[in-house]
C-alpha cells in the first residue's frame, strides 16, 4: 500500500495519527470492508511508536469507524460512510470552568504532596507508586483501567506525603478525581506522553530532586491545560 501519510511533528501525536487515518476513511480513499495497514506498518508510515498508533486505532474503533477481527487485523467499518466528520471527535463532558477549577486544585495539592513525598517517601511508598505506574503501562489501551491506575499513582504520592489531611481529602474526592482523569485520558488519549511524564515524576521522587518535581508538575499542568482548552474551544465552534 502506498505511503502518502505525513510524518508526525505536532505535540499530540495520537490526535495527528487519528486525524490522518480518519481522513482516509471519510474521504473514501479507504473503502468500507478494506483492511487497513497493521500496527507495525502504521508505525513505519507515521514514524511514531506502537503505543501512539494503537491509541489512535482504539479511538477510531470506539467511534465505529473501524472494526478489528481477531487474528485478521482491522478493517474500515461498513457503517463508516454514514458518519459525520464533525461528530467523530470525542466530546469532553466537562465545561471549561469545571476543568480549570479542578486543574487549579490538582496543581496546588499535587505540587505540595510531591514535594513532601521527596522528603518523606519510604521504600513502601516508592513500591506503591511503581506498582501504579506498572498498572498504567499494562492498561494503556483501556482508558478506564488506565485512569484508575492513574488515580492510584497520584494517591500513592499523596500517601507518601504522610499528611493525613491530604490523604483524607483525595480519598473522599476519589469519584470526582477519577472522572476528571478518565475524561482527559478518553479524549486526549496521549498515553505515551502521559506515561513519560509519570515516569519522570517517579524518578525525581526516587532521586529526591525537589526542583525537578516542581518543574514536572508545573509543565504537566500547562501541557494538559493547553490541549484541553483547545479541545473544548473546538467543541464549542462545532456546535
Amino acid at each position: 500500500m502506498k505511503n502518502d501519510f505525513k510524518a508526525i511533528e505536532k505535540k499530540n501525536v495520537v490526535d495527528d495519527v487519528f486525524e490522518q487515518i480518519q481522513n482516509k476513511i471519510v474521504s473514501e480513499v479507504w473503502q468500507p470492508g478494506q483492511k487497513i495497514p497493521s500496527d507495525n506498518e502504521l508505525c513505519s508510515m507515521f514514524n511514531v511508536s506502537r503505543v501512539s498508533v494503537r491509541s489512535a486505532v482504539q479511538k477510531l474503533r470506539d467511534l465505529g469507524l473501524i472494526t478489528t477481527r481477531h487474528g485478521k487485523g482491522s478493517f474500515v467499518s461498513e457503517r463508516a460512510m454514514s458518519f459525520d466528520i464533525q461528530m467523530t471527535a470525542p466530546i469532553m463532558n466537562l465545561s471549561e470552568k469545571e476543568f480549570l477549577d479542578i486543574m487549579e486544585f490538582r496543581e496546588l495539592i499535587e505540587t505540595k504532596c510531591i514535594e513532601l513525598a521527596v522528603l518523606r517517601a519510604d521504600e513502601q511508598d516508592i513500591a506503591a507508586i511503581e506498582k501504579a505506574l506498572t498498572e498504567m503501562k499494562a492498561n494503556q489501551h483501556d482508558y478506564s483501567k488506565y485512569s484508575l491506575a492513574d488515580y492510584q499513582f497520584h494517591l500513592a504520592i499523596v500517601k507518601a506525603s504522610k499528611n493525613q489531611f491530604f490523604i483524607h481529602i483525595i480519598d473522599r474526592l476519589k469519584n470526582v478525581y477519577y472522572y476528571h482523569l478518565k475524561e482527559l485520558n478518553r479524549v486526549l488519549a496521549d498515553m505515551e506522553d502521559s506515561l513519560f511524564g509519570h515516569s519522570q515524576q517517579l524518578e525525581a521522587i526516587k532521586s529526591r530532586d525537589m526542583e525537578a518535581v516542581r518543574r514536572l508538575v508545573r509543565e504537566g499542568a500547562i501541557n494538559v491545560t493547553s490541549q484541553t482548552i483547545k479541545r473544548l474551544h473546538d467543541q464549542t465552534e462545532k456546535k
